[in-house]
């Protein structure tokens, strides 16, 4: 399907904010997502379906965790060092984010640039279109020195669209966000390929910042994703609950146990859905029955940690250079400064 941009300017906003939609290649359902994946073998579910209404809220929970550093490590980094990053590339910046959801850590980011240069162009891209439009509502109350552009699709969609826009008046670079550990829930190919894609969009000297968790000890890994009071648990075993009410599943929540693995070779912590017993479970909405072995798994997430040799390769392969990592004060998390050749 040919990608399509419709362009709406909200109502609160005025003339400083506009919703455009890009509709690409027709996604899967999460019916024929479901099918495929508990028929596969391995069996599968995508991370993607956490984040229902409850699944977001838990979300919300686990990063307030102990164990869960990646969210207070993120934040650190851009309260110590949002000026160095808003200044590393020369002339105006205009900023993308790609999977921009409520730009809690973003506004870190964008104060800094508005600090440097005055007045911002921000572009966040999300499939979400309640949180883009809350999101930037509170945006530009905050700062009215913004503008926002922005595009309920996915990533590519929107970058497709983007690489066919002249550049704001005034504007000399462009400094595209991707932030969070969001590039570990994605296979080595898949990652390669979203890199490539923001690259097409881009002009040598441009930039991408890239958040990453980093290697360390698997203990610290495990505990984040396996926390003691069962949050984690809880969110993982919310995909069945989905599964449930939306797809007529009769899945007892029960038989089925969350575990966390890291498997070294690969270098990615793997969540799972282990059934606890032989068991046949009716899923009477997509007309199918889902057999299980005894201790059985449904993968549901893989989080690859990487080291700094490793983004500079994958930046190397995608026509970007590593200039620079910032760390937080324990070097669990890195944002990378790739600048497009």
């Amino acid at each position: 399907m040919l990608s399509e941009t419709v362009a709406e300017t909200a109502a609160p906003a005025g003339s400083r904010f506009q919703l455009r939609f890009e509709a690409g290649p027709q996604a899967a359902s999460f019916a024929e997502d479901v099918r495929r994946g508990l028929t596969a073998a391995p069996k599968v579910l995508q991370p993607k379906y956490f984040y229902d209404a409850l699944g977001s809220r838990l979300f919300e929970a686990i990063s307030e965790l102990p164990e869960y550093y990646l969210t207070r490590a993120e934040a650190e980094i851009f309260r110590d060092h949002a000026g160095e990053i808003a200044g590393a590339l020369d002339g105006r910046l205009r900023v993308i984010e790609l999977g921009s959801g409520d730009a809690q850590k973003t506004r870190l980011l964008l104060e800094a640039v508005i600090a440097r240069q005055g007045e911002l162009d921000y572009l966040p891209i999300d499939i979400s279109r309640s949180a883009i439009e809350q999101s930037g509502d509170r945006l530009l109350l905050a700062y009215p020195e913004l503008r926002v552009t922005a595009y309920v699709a996915e990533y590519q969609a929107a970058l497709r669209s983007l690489c066919g826009e002249p550049l704001p008046p005034g504007v000399h670079r462009t400094l595209v966000l991707f932030l969070g550990s969001t590039i570990g829930n994605l296979d080595p190919q898949e990652r390669a390929e979203l890199l490539r894609d923001v690259r097409a969009l881009l002009r040598p000297g441009d930039g991408l910042l890239l958040g990453t968790d980093l290697k360390k000890e698997e203990a610290v890994l495990l505990a984040a994703y396996d926390d003691a009071l069962g949050v984690t648990a809880a969110f993982n075993l919310n995909l069945l609950l989905r599964i449930n009410r939306e797809l007529g599943g009769e899945i007892d929540l029960a038989t089925f146990r969350h575990r966390a693995r890291y498997d070294r070779e690969r270098g990615r912590i793997e969540m799972h859905l282990e059934s606890r017993r032989e068991q046949l479970v009716p899923l009477s909405g997509l007309g199918l029955e889902v057999g299980f072995a005894a201790g059985e798994t449904i993968h549901t997430e893989s989080s690859y940690k990487f080291d700094r040799d490793q983004i500079a390769d994958l930046a190397a392969r995608t026509g970007f250079d590593l200039r620079r990592t910032w760390t937080d004060s324990g070097r669990r998390f890195g944002s990378h400064l790739l600048v497009a050749r």
